[in-house]
C-alpha cells in the first residue's frame, strides 16, 4: 500500500504536511515583516528622523533574508 505522503497521491496535489510547511513559512514571513515595520516606526520616532528611513530599511533587509531562506529551504 502506498504512503499517503507521496506527492503522486491525491491527483497530483502536494502532500498535506508540505502544505502545512509552506503555510507556516508564509505566516512566519508576515509576522517578521510586521515586527520589523513596528520596530522601524519606533526607531524612527526615537531618533527623530524626518523621513521614515528605518520603516523602509528594516523590512527590506528582512524580506531579502527571507527570500534567501525560502530559496534555500525549497531547493532540496
Amino acid at each position: 500500500m502506498p504512503s499517503p505522503n507521496k506527492s503522486t497521491d491525491n491527483k497530483g496535489k502536494p502532500p498535506r504536511n508540505l502544505l502545512l510547511y509552506y503555510s507556516g513559512m508564509a505566516a512566519q514571513f508576515l509576522v517578521v515583516i510586521g515586527l520589523m515595520v513596528f520596530a522601524g516606526l519606533k526607531l524612527d520616532n526615537y531618533l527623530g528622523v524626518s523621513f521614515p528611513v528605518f520603516v523602509w530599511l528594516l523590512p527590506l533587509m528582512i524580506i531579502a533574508g527571507l527570500i534567501f531562506k525560502a530559496v534555500r529551504d525549497t531547493s532540496k
